[in-house]
């Protein structure tokens, strides 16, 4: 669906995007992950055919993004991240005008927006003026914007920003619901956004591609460590002493105590499982267990250990 080869994009000497590659299969839903300033916004619009690239190519659905835009603009629903709606125009009204824009007419229009204005769960709104909106419905108005000539991919570029998590969590189910019928390219910097609903994950830097796996391999090779939580009824002072003694736990540290149960957190060697060998010590120790849970390195962990390793070179 999406073919990039060493894309570079420059502005007065500056490298913006440095010689990206990477490929979106169709049915993906991949996050474009990294932070402000990264490259995202840059590579999404070359992806969508409103800048050129300095270097490098690109296709989208088997399109050139430069010598065949046209094509490419009609593969593509593209929702920037500050979409350009007209505060002026009615929810349908504006939907309508869009949807003649990109050819459809007639019945088959006004069917196609009746579409995607109930799918995007804008229905109710569809008689206020776009301008008198909150910021959530904007963003489902644009997205119902996208969707209107039924593009087989989509390029978001910070869908939820601004939104409170209830209108998080209706876009994540909004995006989970195209999938089947759409591959998406979502472009994010909140990593929980990746981990809730991508296949695969492209982590940017600098302009660089950091990363680009699944998001369950990436957590599980990191070289960071875990976390083991777990709470006990045990007595004396040498407790997080002996929790130290065992194989692979860096550190023990005790984060509350209530009614006789501590709270510890055992830090904890990267990709290694300590919990039979603590379950073996509870019982050795006659302690009372009542929580034990494992807490993998998260999204966050993974990028900002690649950052620092980017930064370093």
């Amino acid at each position: 669906m999406i073919d990039v080869q060493d894309l570079t994009k420059q502005y007065a000497g500056r490298t913006a995007v440095d010689r990206l590659t990477f490929q979106v299969e169709p049915g993906q839903i991949v996050g474009f992950l990294g932070p402000n300033g990264a490259g995202k916004s840059t590579t999404m619009r070359i992806l969508s055919g409103f800048m050129p690239p300095t270097s490098g190519r690109a296709t989208v659905n088997g399109f050139d993004v430069f010598h065949d835009s046209i094509a490419v603009r009609k593969s593509i629903g593209y929702m920037p991240e500050m979409a350009p709606l007209y505060t002026d125009m009615r929810v349908k009204e504006y939907l309508r005008f869009r949807a003649e824009l990109k050819g459809l007419s007639g019945r088959a229009m006004r069917h196609r927006v009746g579409e995607v204005m109930e799918l995007c769960t804008v229905s109710d709104v569809r008689r206020r003026l776009i301008g008198h909106l909150s910021k959530g419905f904007r963003q489902r108005v644009a997205l119902a914007d996208a969707l209107l000539h039924k593009p087989p991919l989509l390029i978001l570029d910070e869908p939820t920003n601004g939104l409170d998590p209830v209108q998080i969590r209706q876009v994540r189910e909004l995006l989970t619901n195209l999938k089947p019928a759409h591959t998406i390219l979502l472009s994010t910097h909140i990593l929980q956004e990746v981990e809730a609903v991508c296949d695969r994950v492209l982590m940017i830097h600098h302009g660089r591609i950091l990363a680009n796996e699944t998001p369950d391999k990436l957590t599980r090779g990191l070289r960071a460590a875990s976390v083991v939580q777990i709470e006990i009824q045990a007595k004396g002072d040498d407790v997080l002493t002996k929790l130290e003694a065992l194989p692979n736990v860096r550190k023990a540290t005790q984060d509350a105590e209530q009614d006789g149960w501590r709270m510890i957190s055992l830090r904890v060697e990267a990709r290694q499982d300590v919990r039979e060998a603590l379950m073996d010590l509870v019982l050795k120790q006659n302690w009372k267990l009542r929580e034990l849970h494992r807490q993998l390195p998260s999204l966050e962990d993974v990028f900002v250990e690649l950052a620092a390793a980017d930064r370093a070179k």
